[in-house]
């Protein structure tokens, strides 16, 4: 079968940069990859799962179309390209010619008349058509042998329309009826007018009815009222937005099928591309285990590629495309073979005790663990590793006999615990973790290069190896090299020769020391030093206690939770089938769209994925639960569900045998906000807002009888944040005063005494007060409270009247970021906004918005951070036995021991408050229980 793909370039190439835009990615250079690695993947997926014989890919070009002509305003009020997408233009044409795809325009026609001319003419020729493209309006395109062919997208599979589905989708007997619906309908993206009061299902009614945009105009006076004056009135418009909306099939372009012919994509030209886009992963899944952005970078490339393609290429370019690619210089390979170096083995004690001088000489050093595993609660130490200048190290391996290794781990404890003697690595909090099972308590000022990098460029990747390949220009020796890829069948570093694991160990303390000489002078150029020196590398030590000390469980609370959540769930589940009146999979979004959507009909305008299954997310769940109980029975199945084997199931399998307590894992360098995250368990999703949600916190228990739990939290942290750094004196004057902020803020918006307010205009306050951080607007405010959009401005514009300091604070946040491209928080912690000044709305916006929030968010994850050091600092000097045990949000927990808890609480509470000077008082809640609900 001969099979055509004919790709929309430009909207598959908007659908995956926007795709990513909530998490972007960038190169180490800062460019942003989004749109080149969302559609190099879909790209891949078609070639893998279709395998088609030809393809194309179609671009329109800035040259004015006859629909221009026709219609001067037509796609007048597009948004401007997104800048980050008009830079990966260039390397995207290289990807599709790199794999030796056309890519065809033509001045004066879209891309959507090339690709409906040429999949007419393949039609003629036998082939199978499939225009890939999330465009709608190419429905009227599909025929036997041509279909729409909508990639996957947001975890829902591909999906193709053909002639059957197309009629369903659109409710019409022919496929050309869609021009029809399109022309009364219009689009506002592509400024096409349409018919006014005419919207999709009016417009498919009436084509229903009468069959053509003709008939309905020769038919108007059938109808009634306003539609019968809007047709009339506007009957020249729609039928010109009918003939904008049709899709031309006489371009003068010609189906090239030798050309069109899909062969193997050129090597030569992709390894370096996907190289100077630091496409790791891709890289290895197109060109196998032994790609690397290093050594192919330095890969010639030709620079003629876009005007004059390659020689033995194929040029199917009805227009020539500029050649604005401009390759980058070739890099020097380095790696351990190409570079000199030292890498010593210390395998006897007279070796170690050589080592151990050298290093109780110095002012810092470098070291790094070498470990069976990636859980330093779990995993065993395999070697040590220790540098002190570059491209020198040592490697120090330990036997597997936990006594003997202990025995040697001992011998560098004068070094280890040396607080003048300063520590460098690359994640530290694991390695300082990891000794504490060696009866190692690290001391000393550390530089964590995780967290150096993370200070200076918090949205990208800070992982050690790739740190290397894009700073020192030297590709480190993989540990899949040593033991393996990952997986069941994965090795175990004491299998590895010695030889082979000493120039890997060796080579990461190497690499860690001449990456902290590149971090050093780049921390005093974002002004960092003292988040660095003082917050973040301070911290580790903190968060590596807390992980070491582990929370204990309540198996048995959780066991009896278990079985009353099973039965709830069961009751849950026999009162649907009830309500349902037929009993079916709830756990299935297929069964449960088709029970609520079709069955009890509770929604006729209910939408459909692009599979064609009702939509059943939470968020449509939620719309409907007001109206229907059963939803609201099929939502609280879904949440006890949730909660039973997330963590009531869950947490008793975390439990460390050697110790019998869970010990989370606290992600310090993941959120650009400078917020914590924990992993195994996640501790910041334990649900709060439910009763059945706040049971989990019971099963969190002290250690013994002789401990209690305490819990202090930080109260509405993040207004009383924004109140001192907007100095808003309304605000400000109400958290002096102690008066309950969305009372007050009601009392101010609507004009009435504080003992007035009631729990309405509070609630519509608070509303107000949160969501101005999260630059919530009117529409959105009025969706959150279900009031009109009108009503939602004025309690807006209200509350502006009243903290005029609220507003400019944002204006003046917002300039700064314009200028300076970041805000920082009050720690200086800076939150870099690429996309402040896009003229693509949308873009701006989203960055818009972070500029608002980041500075709070970021200076409440400073603080707590600041606390956590100041009261970990002083349990440590006043030798208490008390330990902290987990940070969740703006809430610190606490294992006390019953006879220190009056020592206990003024230190949190103290530190608390104190954590970062402010004039608007910060406010601690504090409380005691046998269990963490009943401390909270």
């Amino acid at each position: 079968m001969k099979k055509l793909f004919l790709l929309d370039g430009m909207a598959l190439i908007y659908r995956a940069h926007f795709a990513l835009s909530k998490s972007p990615r960038f190169t180490s250079g800062g460019l942003n990859t989004s749109a080149v690695m969302g559609f190099t993947n879909t790209l891949l997926d078609v070639l893998k799962k279709e395998r088609p014989t030809h393809m194309a890919v179609v671009f329109d070009t800035d040259a004015p179309t006859e629909r221009h002509t026709d219609y001067e305003a037509y796609k007048a009020h597009r948004e401007a390209m997104p800048e980050d997408l008009a830079k990966a233009l260039p390397y995207i044409f290289k990807v599709v010619l790199g794999f030796n795809i056309p890519l065809i325009t033509s001045d004066g026609y879209e891309a959507d008349d090339i690709i409906g001319t040429l999949a007419k003419k393949a039609e003629a020729k036998g082939y199978q058509v499939y225009c890939m493209t999330p465009d709608k309006d190419f429905a009227q395109l599909v025929s036997e042998n041509i279909r729409i062919y909508k990639p996957a997208r947001m975890g829902n599979d591909m999906e193709i329309l053909g002639v059957e589905e197309v009629c369903k989708k659109w409710e019409v007997e022919r496929v050309e009826q869609v021009i029809d619906i399109l022309g009364l309908w219009g689009d506002a993206v592509d400024n096409i007018p349409g018919i006014p009061g005419i919207g999709e299902k009016t417009a498919k009614t009436l084509i229903k009815q009468y069959g053509s945009m003709e008939n309905i105009i020769a038919h108007s006076h059938e109808l009634k009222g306003k539609m019968k004056e809007n047709v009339e009135t506007y009957a020249e418009q729609g039928l010109l937005s009918k003939k904008l909306a049709t899709i031309l099939l006489n371009v003068p372009v010609e189906l090239d099928e030798e050309g069109l012919a899909m062969t193997a994509p050129s090597k030569d030209l992709l390894e370096p591309l996907f190289a100077e886009l630091e496409f790791r992963t891709l890289g290895r899944r197109v060109f196998g285990d032994d790609f690397s952005i290093t050594e192919t970078r330095a890969v010639a490339v030709q620079t003629d590629l876009f005007g004059n393609p390659v020689a033995g290429g194929r040029t199917t370019l009805t227009v020539e495309v500029e050649d604005i690619y401009e390759p980058p210089a070739p890099i020097e390979i380095r790696n351990i073979n190409t570079i000199e170096h030292e890498y010593i083995l210390a395998d006897t004690f007279e070796k170690r005790a050589e080592l151990i001088n050298i290093l109780k000489a110095q002012k810092h050093i470098c070291f790094d663990t070498e470990t069976t595993g990636t859980d330093a609660n779990f995993c065993e130490l395999v070697g040590l590793s220790f540098a002190v200048k570059h491209h020198q190290a040592w490697y120090v391996p330990v036997p597997a006999d936990e006594v003997e290794t202990k025995k040697i781990v001992a011998e560098f404890k004068p070094v280890f615990e040396d607080a003048n003697i300063g520590k460098t690595g690359q994640n530290l909090k694991f390695d300082i973790l990891m000794l504490k099972w060696y009866d190692v308590e690290m001391k000393g000022d550390l530089f964590d290069t995780m967290m150096a990098h993370y200070v200076i460029d918090p949205d990208t990747r800070h992982n050690m190896d790739i740190l290397s390949e894009n700073y020192l220009s030297y590709k480190p020796v993989s540990i899949t090299e040593l033991i393996g890829p990952k997986g069941k069948n994965q090795g175990n570093m004491r299998d590895v020769e010695i030889e082979k694991i000493k120039d890997y160990a060796a080579e990461d303390a190497d690499v860690t020391l001449q990456l902290r000489t590149v971090f050093e002078p780049k921390i005093k150029e974002v002004e960092a030093e003292k988040l660095l020196h003082e917050i973040e590398n301070p911290l580790i030590y903190v968060l590596a206690d807390i992980e070491h000390e582990g929370v204990r469980i309540d198996n048995d609370t959780l066991r009896e939770f278990s079985k009353d959540l099973e039965t709830d769930i069961a009751k849950l589940e026999k009162t649907v089938y009830e309500k349902a009146g037929v009993r079916f999979n709830i756990a299935s979004p297929k069964q449960l769209g088709e029970v609520l959507f079709e069955k009890l009909m509770l929604d006729p305008k209910a939408k459909k994925t692009k599979t064609g299954q009702y939509q059943t997310g939470e968020d449509v769940l939620l719309a409907l639960a007001a109206k229907s109980d059963i939803v609201r029975d099929i939502l609280d199945f879904r949440q006890l569900q949730k909660l039973k084997s997330t963590y009531v199931d869950a947490l008793p399998t975390m439990v460390n045998s050697k110790t019998g307590r869970v010990h989370t894992s606290y992600n310090q360098a993941v959120a650009a906000t400078g917020r914590l995250s924990s992993t195994n368990p996640n501790l910041q999703n334990i649900p709060i807002r439910t009763e059945r949600g706040r049971e989990v916190r019971k099963a969190f228990i002290p250690r013994d009888e002789n401990h209690i739990i305490v819990s202090a939290d930080y109260s509405q942290i993040e207004l009383r944040i924004i109140a001192e750094i907007s100095k808003d004196p309304n605000m400000c004057q109400a958290f002096i005063d102690n008066v309950d902020i969305h009372t007050a803020t009601a009392a101010k918006v609507y004009g009435v005494a504080l003992n007035e307010v009631d729990s309405t205009q509070r609630r519509n306050a608070k509303a107000v007060n949160f969501g101005i951080i999260y630059g919530q607007s009117a529409f959105g405010l009025s969706q959150n409270l279900g009031i009109p959009r009108k009503e939602a401005a004025d309690i807006i514009e209200q509350y502006f009247a009243q903290y005029p300091g609220i507003k400019q604070y944002m204006s003046d946040t917002m300039n700064s970021a314009r200028e300076n491209g970041y805000v920082t928080t009050l720690m200086g912690r800076r939150r870099y906004l690429r996309d402040i000044n896009s003229a693509n709305a949308t873009v701006r916006g989203f960055a818009e918005r972070n500029a608002i929030n980041a500075p709070i968010q970021g200076s409440a994850a400073d603080m707590i951070k600041i606390a956590m050091i100041n009261i970990h600092r002083e349990m440590k000097e006043k030798n208490l036995q008390s330990k902290m045990t987990m940070q969740v949000h703006d809430e610190l927990v606490f294992d006390v021991l019953k006879s220190e808890l009056e020592i206990m609480k003024p230190i949190i509470t103290e530190n608390m408050k104190n954590a970062i000077k402010t004039e608007v008082p910060i406010m601690v809640e504090i409380g005691t229980g046998l269990n963490w609900l009943e401390a909270h």
